[in-house]
């Protein structure tokens, strides 16, 4: 550790407050909070760590801390300067999504629409919806009950709603303020919770009008009961007292954090949440700083109530949200509390589970493949390969694997410049030439393997560039491939010998998806290439005649073949001027001679 950090953690005071760790740039990596600042940051500089916070701490060069007067001020606090400064070891919500609201429109012919915005409109709103299908089953029902207006703006026609019995058509009929109000108020009832009612009142109805004999009206009610039965089955009623309610459970495992958030509406548990971030802090501290996050998104709903699991402080929350909270100790909130925490237990289980799994596929591969090969575990892998056809539009396309895995952002295609025909060993040499010749210039990283998609000559070719043209040093090794033009094995640069991987191995399975992809990357850069050259015209060699002139003289004359016998009089007539139209008829007499 550098002296001056060990100055800084000496005269860290006991009181809460946030920290900042920066890099060797000065750039804030890490923003934290704390109860006790000099014990949390010291922390970080003692004792082992896993590995992502052994990351952490390898890129920290300095720290500075602000004392704040309370825990609460210290989330608050961190939370801005996490939102202003962007640390990249942060927890950061990517899902920016916003769930639906249905709302009854206020206009003089209201609507009922689904929102995702909810705005200061004196419209009635109500959700949020976090599973959009529930929303638009819902309003589909509504629909079907409350006749309403559809249209968004008013035609001056009937249309198939009002035939349909679902619209007062208010477009050719005189539909009064107090119609609407009594069909809003009845769907405001429904929304509030009292679809039970609705129900009761829809079946005497449907009882009425049977005994009246009038049995299509009867049907139409029976099937309005029947669909409402089935979309309220699917949203499982769980709470009688229908107050809306987040309900939050959290696992901690590795240095990981899982929390979900299941989302309880007018008593049903409708949806859920789930988020998943590394921890560098005390997982009740995370907690806090994640709901902070949570709520403070756009649009973000606030219900009347927040669940939360006992080791929370109940206290930061309520005071920081302004909303009731409750960490109960029995009955069926405990247990939806209980339910989250099982779910996000087992959702990190899974994580883990296909970490190793892409690991055995990534990391242990690149690992196996340079004790394979006799060489360090080369992290940073670059390959290449050649495409033309028959010579034409040659070039070549470099990809990087690190540790295992596609890094796009540094991908490089080439056309070459220098090499006449289909010579591929001569293209590769230019390749590599312009290749690392920049990453010495400007001070690139270097590969620690390089793979050749091609035999023992192309492999030479690259040597002999790396090592006495540039004087590198770095393992170059050619893939084969077998009569299919599968991948068949490796060819070290340095013995030419081959080596035989298993073909079943997670190292064989890396070799293969770059030979796939160093070869998709060339062929589909070749065919870019091809395409604009294919669609080339004789008109691109005239001097004076760009893109907008050749589509207006092809469009007046209809082909190139007319425009070949016209004169100048006929070629100025086509809106070119007379000199342009001077230079293209002695382009075509020269042609012609």
């Amino acid at each position: 550790m550098h002296e001056h950090l060990r100055e800084k953690l000496a005269i860290l005071p006991d009181q809460p407050g946030c920290y900042l760790m920066k890099d060797k740039h000065g750039t804030i990596i890490y923003v934290g909070k704390a109860k006790v600042l000099k014990n949390r940051v010291r922390s970080y500089f003692t004792g082992t760590h896993d590995g992502k916070t052994y990351r952490l701490v390898n890129e920290i060069a300095d720290f500075e801390y602000i004392v704040t007067s309370s825990n609460l001020e210290a989330l608050i606090l961190e939370l801005n300067l996490i939102k202003k400064h962007d640390p990249k070891y942060n927890i950061a919500l990517k899902d920016d999504k916003t769930y639906p609201f249905l709302k009854i429109t206020n206009e003089p012919q209201p609507r009922l629409v689904i929102t995702r915005t909810v705005k200061k409109d004196k419209a009635k709103y109500f959700g949020p919806y976090p599973n959009s299908q529930a929303a638009h089953e819902t309003k589909k029902l509504l629909d079907r009950m409350y006749p309403l207006r559809k249209c968004t703006t008013i035609p001056d026609k009937v249309c198939l709603y009002y035939h349909m019995g679902q619209c007062l058509a208010p477009c050719v009929k005189d539909v009064t303020e107090e119609q609407n109000r009594e069909i809003t108020e009845q769907i405001v009832r429904f929304l509030n919770g009292g679809h039970k009612e609705i129900r009761t009142e829809l079946e005497a109805k449907m009882y009425e009008a049977s005994e009246k004999m009038e049995f299509e009206r009867a049907k139409e009610l029976r099937d309005q009961i029947a669909h409402m039965d089935a979309i309220m089955e699917k949203q499982k009623m769980i709470m009688s007292d229908m107050i809306d309610r987040d309900i939050f459970g959290y696992a901690v495992d590795k240095g990981w954090m899982c929390v979900q958030v299941f989302f309880v509406r007018q008593g049903k548990l409708i949806e859920r949440d789930v988020s998943m971030f590394p921890i560098y802090d005390e997982p009740e501290e995370e907690f806090l700083t994640f709901i902070g996050q949570f709520y403070g998104q756009p649009d973000h709903f606030k219900p009347k109530e927040i669940v939360l699991p006992s080791a929370i402080d109940q206290d930061i929350v309520e005071k920081f949200l302004g909303v009731e909270t409750s960490q109960p100790k029995k009955g069926k909130r405990k247990e939806l509390v209980d339910l989250a925490c099982k779910n996000a237990g087992i959702a990190l289980q899974e994580k883990f589970y296909l970490i190793e799994r892409d690991e055995e596929r990534t990391v242990k591969a690149v690992e196996n493949l340079g004790a394979q090969l006799g060489i360090p575990m080369p992290h940073r892998i670059e390959a290449f390969d050649n495409s033309n056809i028959q010579g034409t539009n040659p070039v070549s396309a470099m990809i990087v694997f690190v540790d295992g895995k596609p890094e796009k952002k540094e991908y490089r295609k080439y056309k070459i410049k220098t090499v006449q025909g289909p010579d591929d060993y001569e293209s590769m040499r230019e390749v590599v030439r312009r290749r690392y010749a920049r990453v010495l210039r400007e001070g690139l990283p270097l590969p620690d393997l390089i793979i050749i998609d091609g035999g023992k000559g192309q492999v030479s070719a690259a040597m002999d560039v790396l090592e006495n043209e540039l004087g590198l040093s770095v393992p170059v090794a050619g893939l084969t491939k077998d009569e299919k033009h599968r991948t068949s094995h490796l060819i070290m640069g340095d013995s030419m010998e081959p080596v035989m991987l298993e073909r079943n191995s997670q190292e064989f399975y890396l070799l293969q998806r770059i030979q796939d992809e160093v070869h998709r990357f060339a062929i589909t850069f070749h065919r870019q290439l091809h395409g604009k050259s294919a669609i080339q015209s004789v008109l691109d060699e005239i001097p004076g005649v760009g893109e907008k002139r050749k589509k207006q003289l092809l469009k007046h004359f209809g082909s190139v073949k007319k425009l070949k016998e016209a004169t100048v009089e006929e070629i100025a007539a086509a809106g070119v001027p007379k000199n342009v139209a001077e230079t293209i008829y002695q382009h075509f007499e020269q042609k012609t001679l």
